[in-house]
């Protein structure tokens, strides 16, 4: 599938059950109300997918299950976050034979690469693939910058197309385009900054709190694209408090509370990750139920 990396990408939670096993039957239900909002493409297997603690059995079961769900309409993407490049190599090689369509690739896992050795890793994995791929850039909870003179080594892959920018830097898209032109496509990954950079240009978002609420994330980026500023604004004001459980360590366990009160997901997380408890769950539900009857009337919206 040929496709291009904009609009919105949910970097979708994974189901499980109470007993600690995939919940398939759940995840189509949240995957199919992505699809019904409009989303552009989904991305599995990310740091709100629990990558660190998914099988590659399971990353298999997900990728092909979300393929024979999705029937062609939008590319899945796997991400891969591996701490050897040898494991990288093969993780890229069974996504191609499980059918997924594009990659999302972070730098070492673990392991403080420096420049030269982070952009060997990256141009190692893209060079095994003809799979397009997306650099994830998020220094802040991986530790490591993917930095301008850095894209500027990998422009010689050319199935290097995309970014997830998670800099918290909102001047990078402005200095990613007067670098590289369209060159490189450009997806904000953090849901606080994902208005400032849809106006400075970004082409589309890969979102978390979409999982819960994919409607209203499909109408800000419509509406902005559109040049719809003011009714943008109005929904992304009313999104915000929600939006901020995006930027926290339990970003897993809070998203999963969203899905679950919006009644499209479920709060098992996998170990270590605990379920919520006590004031901070109640804390969070609250900010939860506050946002959804306050929601925002979207029917009355003209695209």
């Amino acid at each position: 599938m040929s496709f291009q990396w904009k609009g919105v990408f949910p970097a979708l939670t994974t189901k499980f059950t109470a007993n600690d096993e995939l919940d398939l039957p759940l995840f189509a239900k949240n995957l199919q109300a992505q699809l019904a909002a409009g989303v552009e493409g989904i991305i599995l297997g990310g740091t709100l997918g629990e990558a660190s603690v998914l099988t590659t059995e399971e990353k298999e079961q997900l990728v092909k299950f979300a393929i024979r769900e999705i029937k062609g309409k939008v590319p899945v993407v796997i991400n891969i976050a591996e701490g050897s490049t040898k494991e990288a190599l093969r993780q890229a090689e069974l996504a191609k034979q499980w059918g997924a369509q594009g990659l999302m690739l972070l730098p070492p896992m673990r392991y403080k690469a420096d420049d030269r050795e982070t952009v060997t890793y990256f141009k190692t994995i893209a060079d095994s693939t003809d799979l397009p791929v997306m650099i994830y850039n998020n220094p802040v909870d991986y530790k490591i910058e993917v930095t301008l003179g850095m894209f500027g080594e990998l422009t010689t892959c050319k199935n290097i197309t995309a970014v997830k920018d998670s800099t918290r830097d909102v001047t990078n898209v402005t200095r990613m385009r007067n670098r590289f032109g369209d060159r490189y496509k450009i997806l904000c990954g953090v849901d606080t900054l994902a208005m400032e950079e849809l106006c400075l240009g970004a082409d589309g978002l890969v979102a978390g709190l979409v999982c819960a609420f994919p409607a209203e994330t499909v109408a800000i980026y419509k509406l902005v694209k559109a040049g719809r500023i003011e009714e943008a604004i109005k929904i992304y004001r009313w999104f915000m408090p929600l939006l901020e459980l995006d930027i926290h360590p339990k970003l897993v366990q809070y998203i999963k509370l969203a899905e679950t009160q919006a009644g499209i997901g479920s709060e098992y997380v996998r170990a270590p990750r605990l379920t919520l408890v006590g004031e901070e769950r109640t804390r969070i539900v609250k900010i939860i139920n506050d946002g959804i009857a306050s929601r925002p009337a979207l029917s009355t919206i003209q695209f």
